[in-house]
């Protein structure tokens, strides 16, 4: 048995039943079934639900039992059986059908389930070649007049070098109704400091390599329980491909037909691994992957892409992006962080919105930054700095519906921020922003930290110590939101505890700590 396959116990819909000191470690959802005599089990990496509707889900598995070197599954492709039930036991299933795993798609399956019951729990399971996966669970999205509580969980940046994923075993045992990955779910590059487990290969350079670094990390035991206790939103940002690149230009590889034959691949890599529909796929170098969901009356969710179509950095060349600069380009009314065509649908979007609150979940930091040094102020203009006259449409956008309660949800920095989003010449916050610090990819120092909060006021709260993730619970009144850090990163039994607490009041945009 693989040493990324553990033992697990089993779930409810109210709590995770949580082992003893040992089995503690073991991802709390997954149970693993037996696999079969001397065969090389399939379902190394897992299984995953995502994108819910109130009729639907999308499931997903991969075959793979050489995960690190191709996959082992050859070329031929493989009928796999799933099955959805109403019951853990799978006594009362619901729907089933076959699909076929082939090798172009790294031997994975995506089944998107339609005509099930609003706001309700399913089990699924998939079966090939005599062996059986591990069971999931899901949920599908509430149904509009459905105004329940919504408990969401969201987190970003999983350098696997730099920590264990004690943060998604944490995470596993909440009660949720879906968790959003906000980007940087692989690094394509080694850095940083203090490493407790590698890489085993360098930088990816064709659809291999990021196969290959995928189920690297998808083999993780936490990362997989947290994958099959929920259905997941998934974005993207410039790890999945390479560091700060925008569109089609890549401090790393200056040539625009070289890199766009990389990105294709790393898209390629990116939707075999994701529980996402059929309209992902890419085609080439290009995917829109950018969506929006209703969450019940609750919530509207809006999912950004913030990399695939953003206009070159300014201030910098295309050779790299170093340190923070200002110049006028940052401002200019002609550049977008994402695109005329996704503005334009984001806009429509804001402005027929239904839920209570309206989530706009993204990559990176919203709230103005600038660092000073001196009397001079730089920006980082790899982040909505560098794309000014964007984000100022996006709270033009925001400013025309006030009622519906905007709340940004972020990742990217590798900090904890809670912040209030206001234009320059406005105190008054027109929306609310929770940076949901990082899974285990390092971040700035409190000093840092500091510095930027003695001349960002707006930046309410901060920490960058620490890492974890971010919950969220929306209700009518008010929407609270818990910042968890783990105890020590380099621990994989390490534990997980509250580091902060927040309520945005309705119809009241700002952040108010809570405390205890």
């Amino acid at each position: 048995m693989p040493s990324s396959v553990r033992l697990l116990s089993q779930l409810s819909r109210r709590r995770l039943l949580q082992g003893a000191a040992g089995a503690a470690l073991a991802a709390p959802f997954l149970r693993l079934h037996a696999q079969g005599g001397d065969s090389r089990p399939l379902f190394t990496l897992g299984v995953a639900s995502g994108c819910p509707t109130a009729e639907g889900v999308v499931l997903w598995t991969r075959l793979a039992p050489d995960p690190l070197a191709g996959g082992g599954m050859g070329e031929a492709p493989v009928p796999v059986e799933w099955e959805l039930a109403e019951d853990e036991g799978f006594a009362r299933i619901v729907a089933r059908g076959r699909a076929i795993a082939v090798a172009d798609l790294a031997h994975s399956v995506h089944v998107e389930v339609a005509g099930l019951a609003p706001g309700r729990d399913y089990w699924y399971r998939f079966t090939a070649q005599g062996m059986r996966s591990p069971v999931g669970r899901t949920r599908t999205a509430r149904a509009l007049q459905d105004v329940q509580p919504l408990r969401l969980a969201f987190g970003s940046c999983q350098q696997y070098e730099q920590g264990f994923y004690s943060a998604y075993r944490d995470m596993a045992t909440q009660d949720l109704d879906a968790v959003l990955h906000l980007g940087d779910y692989i690094y394509e590059s080694s850095w940083g400091r203090h490493h407790v487990r590698r890489h085993e290969a360098g930088l990816p350079q064709d659809l291999a390599g990021y196969r290959n670094r995928y189920a690297l990390y998808k083999g993780d035991a936490d990362l997989q329980a947290a994958h099959a206790a929920f259905p997941w939103f998934v974005t993207w940002d410039d790890h999945e491909v390479q560091n700060d690149y925008a569109n089609d230009r890549s401090p790393q590889t200056p040539d625009p037909a070289q890199f766009m034959a990389l990105r294709a691949a790393a898209y390629q890599a990116w939707y075999e691994h994701m529980p996402v529909p059929a309209w992902m796929r890419p085609q080439g170098a290009q995917a829109r992957i950018h969506g929006r969901w209703q969450m019940g009356g609750m919530a509207e969710l809006f999912v950004l892409d913030g990399r695939q179509y953003r206009s070159a950095h300014p201030c910098v060349p295309v050779t790299g992006n170093k340190g923070f600069v200002d110049c006028d380009e940052r401002s200019a009314a002609s550049r977008s962080y994402l695109g005329a065509e996704q503005e334009a649908w984001l806009y429509q979007g804001l402005a027929r919105a239904q839920g209570r609150w309206t989530l706009i979940a993204q990559q990176t930091l919203m709230a103005t930054a600038p660092r000073s040094r001196g009397e001079e102020r730089g920006y980082w203009v790899d982040g909505w700095d560098g794309y000014a006259a964007n984000r100022e449409r996006l709270y033009g956008a925001l400013t025309a519906r006030p009622e519906r309660n905007a709340l940004v949800l972020s990742g990217d920095v590798h900090c904890f921020w809670a912040a209030d989003l206001q234009r320059a010449d406005d105190a008054a916050p027109l929306a609310t922003e929770f940076v949901g610090g990082s899974i285990s990819s390092q971040g700035p120092s409190m000093a840092t930290v500091a510095a930027l909060q003695a001349n960002n006021p707006q930046l309410r709260w901060g920490r960058g110590d620490v890492r974890g993730y971010a919950l969220a619970m929306l209700a009518p009144a008010e929407a609270r939101v818990e910042f968890r850090s783990v105890d020590d990163i380099r621990r994989a039994d390490s534990g997980v505890s509250r580091l902060a607490r927040f309520v945005v009041e309705h119809g009241s945009p700002g952040v108010h700590t809570v405390a205890g």
